[in-house]
């Protein structure tokens, strides 16, 4: 029992005391009065009617007094059942705060900031509130007198608040739950507080096809989960009290618009994560494998009981290869010695001058590429891990072939490290497998596996070694 309720009982018995003293002092006067006018006129009976009637209401006050506390006693219950219903939704569904940044994801303070909403918005400031009616935009710059109070929350009548000055994949993107501002020296700061399966709703359909299957859908949406879990667990941008970002950094969030699919994907599989020796995994996740996933060897972390999950897996069933029909199962690069040398240069910081050879000198699980030399005529430089090696021999400046014949412009990363290099006459020619990093689950296998008729815990348990979903 709470110490607010106990203080309230004592106030009603203290009250209850003072009247049955005051209504038994009453009857006494009365007795008093009634006897001796009883003595006068000899009227015993009145005496006995007087006194019934005032035991009656006085009586008939007790149970009022009573009932009255009862009633508010079932108030007091009904209250603090409805906050421990409210405190356990908020332990199963807890917000994540999410720094959004600006556009093309390219920083995190922003110039001026644009805010709307259908339903109206209520902003909160230091020492004030202020209403906004439908339709009408809020414009704040650094310099606000609001922001040099200190921090603003944002938040619609109902349904979501559309920041104006930001463009996504999608267009103009709108948000759930409450958009909060901080002005720095440099701009302002936008982030967004909302429960993690509202978030979720956003991350899924922005790092996977909503027109997936349902149950790669789903798996996507437990290794979203799960991931964000992970990511809550500390602030990743601590001065501003925000667990993540909405980019590549960590997950992509709100980059295109909520489906019903993700979001039903999202629903069904509401609180479950992947859980690996008794603690939510970090799942990592990405497009497409080359038949094989990796290890975190990859990254230069060494297998330990604790990512023991995230093994080299073979991405096949009973057909073969899940993926082998896909464009990014296999791929080709012509690239000239001249400018694979420029690239080399530029992406590793180290002239070799022309170069003679490129070498992959370690191989990781799954064949992944963890160490490569590249040897010149002026040098040579060694570059180790797959994310270093991809953007060593990444660039615009040649295209790349996929399997079904169709070309694309080459990226700031090659499309994975799972690939051989040998020269050829005046060229480079790299082979290669798979995009993205290998680690963990792969997309395109997943929805392939769903196709064959896999649900998204057979998915799961292909992709991360002894893990249970929970």
């Amino acid at each position: 029992m709470s110490k607010k309720r106990t203080i309230k009982g004592r106030k009603r018995r203290k009250s209850r005391e003072k009247q049955i003293y005051y209504g038994m002092a009453l009857l006494a006067a009365l007795f008093v009065v009634i006897g001796l006018t009883s003595a006068i006129r000899g009227g015993t009976d009145d005496v006995r009617e007087a006194g019934k009637v005032i035991q009656d209401a006085s009586e008939g006050n007790l149970k009022k007094e009573e009932e009255k506390e009862e009633e508010e006693k079932e108030e007091e219950e009904k209250e603090e059942e409805e906050k421990a219903k409210s405190r356990e939704k908020a332990a199963k569904n807890p917000d994540i705060r999410v720094l959004v940044m600006t556009n093309r994801f390219k920083g995190t303070v922003h110039p001026e900031v644009k805010l709307f909403s259908e339903t109206g918005m209520t902003v909160t400031y230091d020492g004030g509130e202020k209403q906004y009616k439908k339709g009408k935009t809020l414009k704040l710059k650094p310099d606000h007198k609001w922001l040099k109070k200190g921090t603003v929350r944002v938040k619609a009548a109902d349904g979501k608040v559309a920041i104006k000055s930001l463009n996504r994949g999608d267009g103009t993107p709108s948000y759930d739950g409450v958009i909060e501002l901080r002005s720095t020296a440099e701009g302002i700061v936008i982030i967004n507080e909302l429960p993690v399966e509202d978030y979720l709703c956003g991350v899924v359909p922005s790092e996977m096809p909503s027109s997936y299957e349902l149950e790669a859908l789903k798996a996507q949406a437990v290794c979203a989960r799960s991931y964000a879990y992970r990511q809550m667990e500390e602030y990743g941008y601590p001065e501003y009290e925000a667990h993540v970002n909405d980019s590549t950094d960590y997950q992509v969030y709100n980059n295109s618009g909520q489906a019903e699919s993700s979001s039903r994907a999202v629903a069904e599989t509401a609180g479950q994560t992947v859980m690996y020796k008794g603690k939510i995994a970090t799942t990592y996740y990405y497009s497409t494998s080359s038949g094989k996933t990796t290890t975190m060897e990859a990254w230069g972390t060494k297998p330990s009981e604790t990512n023991g999950y995230l093994h080299a897996a073979e991405v096949k069933g009973e057909d073969g290869d899940y993926e082998k029909e896909l464009p990014w199962y296999r791929w080709k690069v012509s690239v000239t010695v001249d400018v694979l040398s420029d690239l080399i240069g530029l992406n590793t910081g180290k002239d070799v001058g022309k170069l003679e050879s490129i070498e992959i000198t370690k191989r990781g699980p799954g064949d992944v590429a963890l160490e490569m030399k590249a040897v010149g005529d002026q040098g040579s430089v060694t570059v180790k891990t797959e994310n270093k090696i991809r953007k060593a021999l990444g660039g615009s400046e040649y295209k790349i072939k996929r399997q079904d014949g169709s070309e694309t412009e080459g990226r700031d990363l090659l499309p994975s490290a799972f690939f051989t290099i040998e020269k050829k006459g005046g060229k480079f020619v790299i082979k290669g497998g798979g995009f993205g990093h290998g680690i963990g689950m792969s997309q395109t296998g997943a929805n392939e596996m769903a196709k064959q008729g896999k649900d998204y815990k057979e998915i799961l348990t292909l992709f991360y070694k002894d893990i249970s979903v929970e």
